[in-house]
């Protein structure tokens, strides 16, 4: 009975916590138990949700991804930036971002896995370097700005209760889970998550799926700065800076961990309803910043503790 409890345990732990936290919110706060209270909550958490869902693909091949918060930024920068306040460069601007952030991916993909560099510490300095370059493309200074069609559109909401924002996170989970159950890429990341030597004996492109994974995860962390720039309405140098920990912590609560070969989005995004919903009553207490910081981290060490205790189990 155990036995079989421990796998179910293992994939739908994350869901019972967020269960048992929203009980507990609306408990505290009965602004919890309001609908355009959650779908705000939401809304709040779509610059780290989308950014997060590129970085599952990456923890699921195994690999980590340091730079997201730096790509958040600079995503946010150069699309305030082409975009200058005009509707008809909405487009132009959305796509030259979304470039930017798939183009910087590409190169850690094809960094660590030709060249055998370690995804910590390539990711690490790729972070750096990217606030470096963000700060010399944007003199240090809020630049550029938004359209305001572009935020009104991305800040509607539907039926006046559920943000265009929300909704956008939530298609762009249930594509990432499609392609993790359903295709071949999917299937592949976590073959090679589990044991990338055996899948380069069976002859999976391991190098090819982890350029792909990290383009893939560049790509996610520059639709994460567009939502941040939509959301915010300014765009800033240091505007995504400690995401990437929000981010690591969602995709490790949300079961998938630095092990790699297991994890979800669904997962994923249930991790960081857990996030949001927790440092929402950390602020409801009257909790300082630091607070939320020690959250950040206690939250990461118990859910990777907790992950591999059952792990070790099954």
């Amino acid at each position: 009975m155990q036995d079989d409890l421990l796998p179910w345990l293992s994939k739908y732990a994350v869901w019972i916590v967020l269960l048992l936290l929203l009980i507990i919110a609306g408990a505290v706060s009965e602004a919890f138990l309001r609908p355009t209270y959650l779908f705000n909550i939401v809304r709040q958490a779509a610059p780290i949700g989308i950014t997060a869902l590129g970085v599952t693909l990456v923890m699921i091949l195994g690999g980590v991804d340091l730079s997201v918060g730096a790509i958040i930024s600079l995503a946010a920068v150069v699309c305030a930036v082409v975009m200058d306040g005009q509707p008809e460069n909405i487009a132009l601007a959305l796509a030259i971002t979304s470039l930017v952030g798939t183009t910087i991916g590409l190169a850690n993909g094809l960094l660590i896995a030709f060249n055998r560099i370690s995804p910590f510490i390539l990711t690490l300095a790729m972070a750096v370097a990217i606030y470096g370059v963000t700060l010399v493309y944007s003199g240090g200074t809020a630049k550029g700005a938004p359209s305001p069609g572009f935020r009104d559109a991305l800040n509607m909401r539907v039926l006046d209760v559920v943000p265009v924002l929300a909704l956008i996170l939530l298609a762009l989970t249930a594509l990432v889970a499609a392609v993790l159950r359903y295709t071949r890429f999917g299937r592949n990341l976590y073959l090679v998550g589990s044991n990338s030597e055996a899948a380069r004996l069976s002859g999976l492109p391991v190098r090819w799926i982890t350029v792909c994974a990290y383009a893939a995860s560049g790509f996610f962390a520059a639709l994460g700065g567009i939502a941040l720039l939509a959301r915010a309405g300014v765009s800033s140098t240091y505007a995504g800076r400690g995401y990437e920990f929000d981010v690591l912590a969602a995709v490790i609560l949300g079961g998938t961990t630095f092990a790699g070969g297991r994890g979800g989005a669904g997962g994923t995004l249930a991790g960081v309803f857990v996030l949001l919903v927790a440092f929402n009553l950390v602020n409801i207490a009257g909790l300082s910043v630091s607070a939320q910081l020690i959250l950040k981290g206690l939250i990461i060490i118990a859910a990777s503790a907790a992950y591999q205790s059952l792990r070790s189990r099954e």
